[in-house]
């Protein structure tokens, strides 16, 4: 076995992930549990099968475990149903994939009946079918389905599939987030901008929604809402199967720009639409197609909330739609009359800065009250109907499950905690008699429920991969196995609060390294802004900051106000100055660790990427008297080319607020490059293919760096994203990183 290095093993793993189980779904009744999980990856170079974004090979398949006792098994394999083929995927679906950051092959998500008996899934932009139950189970069971063509519950002909069994539809695609009815009988599916529906056997495909043109789709989730509100789906089945919730997207007004690939002059841009901040965003309207022909609008105020965040619809009550207003300042709650198409406001939310967005919300209770996560006295607490059930012991982060007789959310400690859990996250279980923990260790955990099953992951600093246990009521009922690599490094952060503020802060120092060796120059390691949680109590997120520290640096990574986790006022505190306070905190949290270890000031670089990215930027560009050199990758540079949802969140519209846009760019009238400051060694790195973050704005950086004279080096990294799943540009970036902070650092004097 040839030896890997860590930053290949790191990227031929796909950061240690291939191998961990995923996606889970629990049957209600206990008697199994779906899951998605590669086998183990390749790590010799040049193995067989590997392929561009599959780490090695490693593909995605589809396993149940069987319950009580009856083991794990191989439900669907993607390796036998393509023939050994590599995957071909539409616009569409590697638009979703770049969405959710999602770098695997194969089956790389799934959905399932309600029974959990039944379960499908595209590849290659083809519709599977798979029955759930085991295959040797000879009668019916509630894990195997009849044979097609005997009789269902309806009188009609039962289309579900039979156990074990794989099938390929043969329908219209490419085939795009396909998804049961609840029943089992149907799957609904996008393809070629239409939404159609087809029996579970095979038979009766028809598109309930047309195609319009190349501006208007059925069924998928606009840009925005996949990128920044957490709702990835564009249609919902009837808890009855008789008909569907359809969002209609027109992309029409919404301004388009072109992504060319400089490195193949032969190709044509693509053309991709981009709500950017103060510009037009796309229509979402819904509607409710019945499996009749049947076709209603759903009516709310569209033009006051034009955002259409989340959706539910389940057995214990009407749909729910969350809309919020463009300014993210008011949202309503509603519930939608099936018949009319009408809505009715069931909660009205305001904030004067903004209203943030939380997984798993809304949902209803099985008595049919609601389900929300809203801020009181300064606390994030669960509501459910008008009754707050947490308080400031906790700060609830999403709702897990509200099926059962209490509420299973992922919470953190509160700020009145008697000892901090510094990077924790922990499962609870929330009823009328308060709050019990269900994750029994320090760690990082998240749960999935259905009936008396829980199915809990759990990491901690101490190992580098999960563990997941299925619990039934309060009891271990089995595990179920991860095949992640062991890392070739061992992780050792020291996490602590640092400063008067208390910012959540990671120490890593070279492994064997002692106080008698000397200071350490000094490497910030930080996302820093919005949504981007770095300081957690597990062991493989630091394992690349590990890294940097044993070639020689002490790592530090902060958590300063606007990131996730803390409080509400620790995330809003950056309204309006994403700049100043971002930087700020990273400064105070570098000046707290100086004092307890033994730290070069007078040799500090940063890097980060996105958000990190822009910060690393800003803290060259602000503060050269503090940092000497920066690693900026696929920054936001002017923050007016960045998209509506997010960054008027933060700083309001740019056509009432222009000042604020300018004094928080990089770039621009009143940028920062043209201050007299000493320059500072930076490199800017950018995928030349990404849709997120546009190369402009690191092109837009250069430039105005060039025009104030100061130097710096670009990468460009032709047909990479925003996220780097190719496995020799992922290794390569980190080899040149280091390489550059030794040559940026290495003419500095020690402090």
């Amino acid at each position: 076995m040839t030896y890997l290095s860590f930053p290949r093993q790191y990227a031929r793993t796909q950061r240690f992930s291939l191998g961990a189980p995923r996606g889970f779904a629990v049957a209600p009744d206990g008697s199994r549990v779906a899951f998605a999980r590669s086998r183990p990856p390749a790590v010799e170079d040049g193995a067989a099968g590997a392929e561009e974004g599959s780490a090695g090979g490693g593909r995605q398949a589809l396993w149940v475990l069987d319950l009580p006792g009856g083991g794990e098994r191989l439900a669907a394999d993607p390796d036998a149903l393509l023939g050994g083929a590599g995957e071909e995927l539409s616009a569409e679906e590697r638009a979703r994939r770049e969405r959710s950051r999602e770098g695997s092959a194969g089956i790389v998500g799934f959905a399932v009946d309600a029974a959990v008996r039944t379960a499908v899934f595209a590849l290659s932009g083809r519709l599977f079918t798979v029955g759930l139950g085991a295959p040797e189970s000879a009668e019916e069971s509630p894990g195997a389905a009849p044979e097609s063509g005997t009789e269902g519950a309806a009188g009609g002909a039962d289309r579900r599939v039979p156990a074990g069994a794989v099938r390929e539809l043969a329908v219209p695609g490419p085939v795009v987030d396909p998804h049961l009815s609840p029943d089992g009988q149907w799957v609904a599916y996008a393809a070629g901008g239409a939404l159609r529906v087809v029996g579970a056997d095979g038979a009766e495909d028809r598109a309930l929604a047309e195609p319009e043109g190349e501006s208007v789709t059925w069924g998928l989730a606009e840009f925005i809402a996949a990128e920044e509100m957490g709702r990835s789906r564009g249609f919902w089945w009837a808890p009855d199967s008789s008909a569907l919730l359809v969002a209609r997207v027109d992309e029409s007004a919404v301004r388009r720009w072109w992504i060319a690939e400089p490195a193949q002059p032969g190709r044509a841009p693509v053309s991709v639409p981009y709500p950017a901040a103060g510009t037009a965003n796309a229509e979402v309207t819904l509607f409710l197609l019945g499996l009749d022909g049947s076709r209603r609008e759903v009516v709310w105020d569209g033009a006051e909330f034009p955002y259409l965040a989340a959706v539910h619809w389940s057995a214990a009550g009407p749909a729910v739609l969350l809309v919020q207003n463009r300014a993210q300042r008011a949202q309503r709650y509603l519930s939608v009359d099936p018949v009319s198409g009408g809505t009715e406001v069931l909660a009205a939310e305001e904030d004067r800065i903004w209203l943030d967005l939380f997984p798993g919300v809304p949902a209803l209770t099985p008595s049919g009250e609601l389900v929300r996560i809203t801020d009181e006295d300064g606390v994030r607490v669960l509501k459910v109907g008008e009754r707050s059930l947490t308080g400031p012991e906790l700060q609830v982060r999403a709702v897990l499950d509200a099926s059962g007789p209490d509420v299973l959310v992922a919470a953190v400690a509160g700020e009145a905690a008697a000892a901090p859990e510094i990077g924790e996250v922990h499962v609870y279980r929330v009823g009328a008699e308060g709050a019990a923990r269900v994750s029994p260790e320090p760690g990082v955990h998240t749960a999935v429920r259905a009936g008396e099953l829980t199915v809990l992951t759990s990491l901690a600093l101490d190992r580098p991969g999960p563990i997941t246990r299925v619990l039934r009521g309060g009891g271990k009922a089995a595990r179920i196995a991860s095949y992640t690599e062991t890392p070739s490094l061992t992780a050792r952060p020291r996490l602590l609060e640092a400063g008067p503020s208390r910012i959540p802060t990671a120490v890593l120092l070279p492994t064997g390294w002692s106080r008698s060796d000397g200071p350490l120059p000094v490497l910030l390691d930080p996302y820093g802004g919005p949504h981007g949680q770095r300081v957690y109590a597990a062991h493989n997120p630091h394992l690349v900051s590990q890294w940097f520290a044993d070639q020689g640096f002490a790592v530090v990574v902060a958590d300063g106000r606007g990131t996730p986790g803390r409080s509400p006022a620790w995330e809003k505190a950056v309204a309006n100055d994403l700049a100043a306070v971002s930087l700020a905190d990273q400064v105070a949290a570098l000046d707290a660790v100086a004092e307890e270890y033994p730290l070069d000031l007078g040799r500090v670089a940063i890097r980060g990427w996105s958000y990190g990215g822009y910060l690393a930027a800003l803290a060259a560009l602000r503060r050269p008297d503090v940092f000497h050199a920066a690693i900026v990758g696929a920054p936001v540079t002017d923050l007016r080319l960045y998209d509506t949802h997010y960054m008027e969140r933060y700083l309001g519209d740019p056509t009432e607020q222009p000042a604020v846009y300018e004094a928080n760019s990089l770039v621009g009238d009143a940028g920062l490059v043209g201050a007299a400051l000493p320059p500072r060694p930076m490199m800017v790195i950018h995928g030349l293919a990404d849709d997120n973050v546009l190369v402009a704005h690191s092109l837009r950086l250069s430039s105005a760096l060039l025009a104030a004279g100061r130097p710096h080096e670009v990468l460009p990294l032709s047909g990479v994203t925003h996220m780097t799943p190719q496995e020799q540009v992922a290794e390569n970036l980190l080899l040149l990183q280091v390489d550059f902070l030794k040559r940026a650092l290495s003419s500095r004097p020690r402090a």
